[in-house]
């Protein structure tokens, strides 16, 4: 009972506006089940000087050494959301086996675009330079994010000047997943769109789209038919641009999922409804096995 609670009062103010939809999930996050084969080893850890770049760490309780390492960014229209929430994140990638980085950023409008862009670069050159204290392999990285998270990772990864200004390079990153991603969304073509991009000159550079190369790591794209905050053609047009380059790809929509419930269903009582973390995990293994 608590669990359909929970689930129906985040699933309520998620659809109440943006701060509702936090207020909601830090509620979710705290009643939801957790997966009891993962735990929490390190929280708030710095990898930069402003208070929102700090990442928390998740692993297998029964971990090995040198175990594959996931970092997670979270969605939040670049202007809200905190890294602390998504625990029921780390847990349920941790369970399977990664190193799990639910990673935090700076946020709009007082530190603009591409701040957040640049602050995932920033987190994956830390986490490439300290994953073996967490028992982690530096050489096998990947890559998740929901909504905003998910074109950050893409736009970090796809254009590399932001991994080249940070010091670091794609190299080690060996799949990315996207859930509910921005990719194609000109002209601006929502408020919030026209908030954080509305200044910015040359908006061409701000779409991964125009990005995509033959190099880029494996991508698995996941989006719900029933999104209406990130419309499934951004999906769509992510993987169309991907695989017209040659470009390693892969597309799975899930029907009548909304924006929010791609994410919720990586939670251990509501995996029934979309097989999003097992998507992912096995996306992930088999490279692993390649």
């Amino acid at each position: 009972m608590m669990i359909k609670i929970a689930y129906v009062f985040c699933f309520l103010l998620f659809s109440g506006g943006l701060l509702y939809h936090f207020a909601a999930l830090k509620v979710f996050n705290l009643l939801v089940p957790q997966d009891q084969g993962s735990e929490l080893v390190s929280s708030d850890v710095a990898y930069g000087p402003y208070p929102d770049q700090t990442l928390y760490v998740f692993k297998p309780k029964l971990a090995q050494p040198n175990l594959p390492i996931l970092i997670f960014v979270h969605g939040g229209s670049w202007q809200e959301g905190n890294a602390a929430d998504y625990g029921f994140v780390g847990r349920a990638f941790a369970a399977n086996g990664f190193v799990t980085f639910v990673v935090g950023y700076r946020k709009h409008p007082e530190h603009p675009y591409p701040a957040f862009i640049q602050d995932v670069a920033a987190s994956l050159k830390w986490v490439h330079a300290n994953a073996t204290q967490y028992g982690g392999d530096a050489e096998k990285i990947f890559l998740v994010g929901h909504s905003a998270g998910a074109y950050d990772i893409a736009l970090a990864v796809l254009d590399q000047r932001y991994l080249e200004e940070a010091g670091t390079t794609d190299e080690h990153v060996k799949g990315i997943a996207t859930l509910a991603g921005p990719f194609d969304f000109l002209p601006l073509d929502s408020d919030i769109t026209r908030e954080v991009f509305g200044k910015i000159s040359d908006l061409e550079s701000t779409q991964p789209i125009n990005f995509v190369r033959k190099d880029a790591p494996p991508f698995l794209i996941l989006h719900g038919t029933a999104d209406t905050t990130v419309y499934p053609k951004n999906a769509k047009s992510l993987f169309k641009h991907l695989t017209y380059v040659g470009a390693p790809a892969k597309l799975i929509e899930y029907q009548g999922v909304s924006h929010v419930g791609i994410l919720l269903d990586l939670a251990k009582p509501l995996r029934g409804n979309a097989p999003v973390l097992d998507d992912v995990v096995k996306f992930f293994k088999d490279i692993l096995k390649q």
